[in-house]
């Protein structure tokens, strides 16, 4: 993967495969969306790593600043149209999420957190597998206002963007562009992603033991 992104890097076409990517996400958690924004990152970071020249330099720099915008932005666009979906077709959602305990206790943590403002709950969930595709939906079905969700949305997007390609950036700045480098840098965020599920299951856990 590291060697097929590095073919396209510095071209449009890496923005529009993982844009894509992270849109599809919310739908089909299985993609592999982080990996990409991830692999993307390292293969610009290893390739500034081999140059010298500063205007060089503050062109990665700025490749990578386009990176975080752009999977920022499609992180938002695919929670406000899984949203959107869900708002419209809220029975339907609705029972779906109500066969899950898990699911359902989820969505009642997410309504009662945007209501108190306390969305902070959305940024956690967009690091935690398949949070993203709860907390969209569950916004949706509960028919919360684009007001509550929408900035909520945005920081998370912008958060889990600028994380991973940090940890790409850094990662490819300092092993170079290879699959060691990605993989420890996939692993750090599947850490952030363990360490958001476990904080978000805390309230359950203190509900159920009252």
């Amino acid at each position: 993967m590291v060697e097929s992104l590095g073919s396209l890097s510095g071209t449009p076409w890496v923005y529009a495969i993982v844009g894509l990517s992270v849109v599809l996400d919310v739908f089909v958690p299985i993609l592999p969306s982080g990996v990409l924004v991830i692999t993307a990152a390292t293969t610009a970071a290893g390739t500034a790593a081999d140059v010298t020249a500063s205007a060089h330099g503050e062109n990665h720099l700025g490749e990578m600043l386009s990176l975080v915008l752009c999977a920022a932005t499609a992180s938002v666009l695919g929670d406000m149209v899984a949203y959107r979906l869900a708002w419209r077709g809220g029975d339907r959602f609705d029972r779906a999420i109500g066969r899950s305990r898990r699911l359902a206790a989820a969505q009642e943590r997410l309504g009662a957190a945007l209501t108190r403002g306390g969305g902070g709950i959305v940024v956690l969930a967009r690091f935690a597998p398949a949070g993203r595709s709860v907390v969209s939906l569950g916004a949706g079905v509960a028919h919360r206002t684009v007001r509550e969700f929408l900035p909520w949305s945005a920081l998370a997007g912008l958060v889990w963007a600028a994380y991973s390609v940090s940890l790409g950036y850094f990662g490819g700045h300092w092993l170079g562009t290879s699959w060691i480098s990605a993989a420890l840098s996939v692993f750090a965020l599947f850490v952030a992603g363990s360490v958001a599920a476990f904080l978000m299951r805390r309230p359950e856990r203190r509900a159920t033991a009252h």
